[in-house]
C-alpha cells in the first residue's frame, strides 16, 4: 500500500512539474517555435543591423566631415548618407528587445519626431545638453539631424552660413557630431549584443510566457506596426487622432520628399518579417506565416499579405512628401491609415488568438 501511495505521489510530482515548464498555463500547440526564433535572428535581425550600422558608420563620418569642412559637397554627401541609413533604420526599428530595450528604448534616442527645434537650438547656443535624458529624445536621432542638414535656414547657402560664419557655428557643428555619435555608440551596443550573448538567449526562449523571445517579439511587432507605422507615419499628421490634420508632424519633416519613401520601407520591413523572408534575399524560412500555416489558419495568411498589399496600394498614390498630400489631399492620407488600420485586428487580434500569446502593451488610441 506504501508503495502505491509513493507511485502515486511520483506521477503526481512528474505531472507537476510539466506543468510548470509552462509556467504561463498555456499548452502547447507543437509547434518548432526554436526554429522560427533562428531564421528571425540570423536572417532577420542580425542581417538588417549588421547592414544598417556601418551605413550609420558611413552617416556619422560624412558629418564629421562636413562638420570639419562645410562646403555644398560635404553637405550633399552628409544628407545621402542620412536617407540611405534612415531607410536601413525602417528595418530595425520594430526589434525593440534584448539591448534595444535595456537601452531605455533604444528607438526613442533614434526616431521620435517631430523634432522639438527649441530643444536644438538652446542646446547649440548654450552647449548645454544631456542626450541620454529622457527631455532630449525629441532632439536627437534622424529627425535631429533632418532639422540640422535640411531645416536651420530657408536654402542651401544660408543653412552653410550657419555652419561657417554664423556666432552659433561650432555649437551647431558640435551638435550634429554629438546626435550622430550618441546613435552610432547605441547601434554598435545593440549589434554586439546580438552577435555574442543574445541570439543564443534569444533562439532558445522557446515557452509561451509572457517573457518568452517569441511573445515579446510578436508584441514588439504588432505594436511597431500599430503604433509607429499606422499612427506615427499616417494617423497623427492625417488628424486621425486630432481635430484639425498636423502635417507638421510627419516623417522628415525638413527634407519634405521622402517620407512616403521611408512608409513604404517600413511597410516592406513589415510583411518581410511576416513572411519570414531573409533580410535583403529571396528566400523564406519559419516565420509568423509558417506558423499560422500549421495552426491550419491559412485563410489568415491570405487576408493579412492581402491587407498589406491593399494598403500599400493606398500609399503608392499619394504625394512623395506627405506634408504636401495633407495640404492638398488629406483624403488619401486618410484612406492610406483605414487601410492599415484593417491589418491591426487581423495581427492583433486573430493572430494573437491563433498564437495564443496575449498582448502586453497599453492602447491609448482607442482602436
Amino acid at each position: 500500500m506504501i508503495r502505491k501511495i509513493a507511485i502515486l505521489f511520483s506521477i503526481a510530482l512528474i505531472a507537476a512539474c510539466s506543468a510548470s515548464d509552462n509556467s504561463s498555463g498555456k499548452v502547447p500547440d507543437g509547434f518548432n517555435r526554436s526554429e522560427l526564433l533562428v531564421n528571425l535572428a540570423d536572417n532577420i535581425i542580425i542581417p538588417s543591423l549588421q547592414d544598417f550600422g556601418p551605413k550609420l558608420t558611413a552617416l556619422k563620418t560624412s558629418i564629421q566631415t562636413f562638420a570639419t569642412t562645410p562646403n555644398q559637397t560635404n553637405l550633399d554627401a552628409a544628407r545621402t548618407n542620412w536617407l540611405t541609413a534612415y531607410k536601413a533604420w525602417q528595418h530595425v526599428e520594430m526589434f525593440n528587445i534584448g539591448k534595444a530595450e535595456a537601452l531605455n528604448q533604444y528607438y526613442f534616442f533614434m526616431n521620435i519626431y517631430p523634432t522639438t527645434v527649441l530643444d536644438i537650438e538652446t542646446g547649440v547656443s548654450s552647449g548645454n545638453y544631456d542626450l541620454n535624458s529622457s527631455a532630449y529624445h525629441d532632439a536627437q536621432g534622424f529627425p535631429a539631424l533632418d532639422y540640422l542638414l535640411y531645416g536651420v535656414a530657408a536654402d542651401d547657402a544660408s543653412i552653410l552660413v550657419k555652419y561657417t560664419t554664423n556666432a552659433n557655428a561650432q555649437g551647431y557643428k558640435a551638435y550634429m557630431n554629438a546626435v550622430v555619435n550618441q546613435m552610432d555608440t547605441l547601434t554598435q551596443q545593440v549589434i554586439t549584443d546580438w552577435t555574442t550573448l543574445y541570439r543564443d538567449q534569444f533562439v532558445t526562449s522557446t515557452e509561451n510566457t509572457a517573457t518568452s523571445s517569441l511573445n515579446k517579439i510578436v508584441n514588439d511587432y504588432i505594436f511597431y506596426y500599430e503604433k509607429s507605422l499606422r499612427a506615427s507615419k499616417f494617423g497623427i499628421p492625417s488628424g486621425v487622432f486630432s481635430t484639425t490634420p498636423l502635417p507638421e508632424k510627419v516623417e522628415a519633416f525638413y527634407r519634405k520628399d521622402v517620407s512616403k519613401e521611408l512608409a513604404l520601407e517600413a511597410l516592406k520591413a513589415v510583411q518581410d518579417v511576416f513572411n519570414g523572408k531573409k533580410y535583403n534575399g529571396t528566400t523564406t524560412g519559419e516565420s509568423f506565416k509558417s506558423y499560422l500555416v500549421y495552426l491550419e489558419r491559412n485563410d489568415l495568411v491570405t487576408l493579412i499579405n492581402s491587407r498589406f498589399d491593399a494598403a500599400r496600394q493606398k500609399i503608392e498614390v499619394l504625394n512623395g512628401s506627405f506634408y504636401s498630400q495633407i495640404n492638398t489631399d488629406n483624403t488619401k492620407m486618410t484612406q492610406a491609415y483605414d487601410a492599415l488600420q484593417l491589418a491591426v485586428v487581423s495581427l492583433k487580434v486573430d493572430m494573437l488568438q491563433a498564437f495564443n500569446i496575449s498582448v502586453d502593451f497599453v492602447d491609448a488610441d482607442g482602436d
